[in-house]
């Protein structure tokens, strides 16, 4: 075949077939009377071999090898190709992210292009000063894109930082729920767990209370705990269960405690969540420290019920929780004296 009818069938161009002869990497094997070039089948082949091999990303040169030289394996190259590649996409997410950010800011002109490139910079440093300074010296009237915010909460490592993201989100209106939403079902438990800590100083942003009320589910117990702490101070009462264990376990039992005697206040969660706490304390593996604790809770209920069960834990075997219960049940006859006094006032 001449030159025309091969770049026809093949699909490349004869400048490109002229190049690959020149570089000897497909060389027509004839010559017509008239000099042309005349291709064989098995010239055909190879440019297909060539294509099949520019289109994984080698260079021509690197194809003029593996073509070649019978040393030169492919395992090597295609390692080296997939870390090239991973590379150039990682750049290219990174530039994508950016775009992003700017379109979500909606700049009117290019300064303030400028300014969100700018702020993207500054949080990509790598002295969490200049990071935390970048979210708190905006001025009021420059509006930052909460998806950029809510995208280096999900990242940042530095509590400070952090802290400052958060607290930049919360002023934001929501907007950057989403991200962080995405953020909740990273595989990363550290990306779940900071995105949950934004999105519970964000209540009342729309979506907030079902992405916390999907967290109470999460395999990551910290994830599950701040999630039930957020929702518990919103009355939902389907953080009960993870905030009793916090009160078993010890873990931040007395926030879990202090929320649980919010959640008292409604007569609807009043009997579940001490029926919850007594049926803990009767617990064979209720061990001494843990009925301490729950004792403690009791005391921060409302309702009579709580206040009984105290009374009796006054007369407990275990002298150390018998002692505790003692002194609740004082601090509460006090508070009502105090309480019955205000009345009368």
């Amino acid at each position: 075949m001449l030159i025309g009818d091969v770049a026809r069938r093949s699909g490349v161009s004869a400048r490109m077939l002229r190049h690959y002869d020149a570089l000897g990497l497909v060389r027509p094997t004839g010559r017509t009377v008239g000099g042309y070039r005349e291709y064989s089948a098995e010239d055909v082949r190879r440019i297909f071999h060539v294509e099949s091999l520019r289109s994984l990303g080698l260079s021509l040169r690197q194809i003029g090898r593996a073509l070649e030289d019978p040393a030169f394996t492919p395992p090597d190259l295609v390692s080296d190709l997939i870390r090239r590649t991973e590379d150039r996409l990682a750049r290219e997410q990174e530039l994508l992210e950016r775009l992003r950010a700017i379109d979500a800011s909606a700049p009117t002109d290019w300064q303030g292009v400028l300014r969100i490139v700018a702020l993207i910079r500054e949080l990509n440093s790598t002295s969490a000063a200049h990071r935390q300074q970048a979210v708190l010296a905006r001025p009021e009237d420059v509006p930052v894109p909460a998806e950029l915010l809510a995208r280096a909460a999900l990242t940042e490592s530095d509590p400070h930082v952090a802290g400052a993201l958060r607290w930049a989100l919360a002023r934001s209106g929501g907007d950057g729920v989403a991200t962080l939403r995405a953020g909740m079902h990273s595989q990363d438990a550290d990306v779940r767990r900071r995105a949950v800590l934004a999105i519970a100083e964000m209540p009342e942003a729309p979506g907030a209370t079902a992405v916390l009320a999907d967290a109470l589910g999460d395999p990551d117990t910290t994830v599950r705990r701040r999630a039930a702490l957020a929702l518990g101070r919103q009355g939902v009462a389907a953080a009960v269960p993870t905030l009793v264990s916090m009160v078993v376990e010890g873990s931040d039992d007395v926030d879990a405690a202090e929320v649980l005697g919010m959640l008292s206040l409604d007569p609807g969660c009043t009997d579940r969540i001490t029926t919850a706490l007594v049926d803990e304390l009767a617990a064979p593996t209720a061990d001494s420290a843990t009925r301490i604790r729950l004792a403690q809770a009791l005391v921060e209920l409302a309702g009579t019920t709580a206040q009984e069960v105290l009374r009796q834990l006054a007369h407990d075997d275990d002298g150390a929780v018998a002692l505790v219960a003692s002194a609740l049940v004082g601090l509460l006859e006090e508070r009502s004296l105090d309480d019955q006094a205000d009345e009368h006032s």
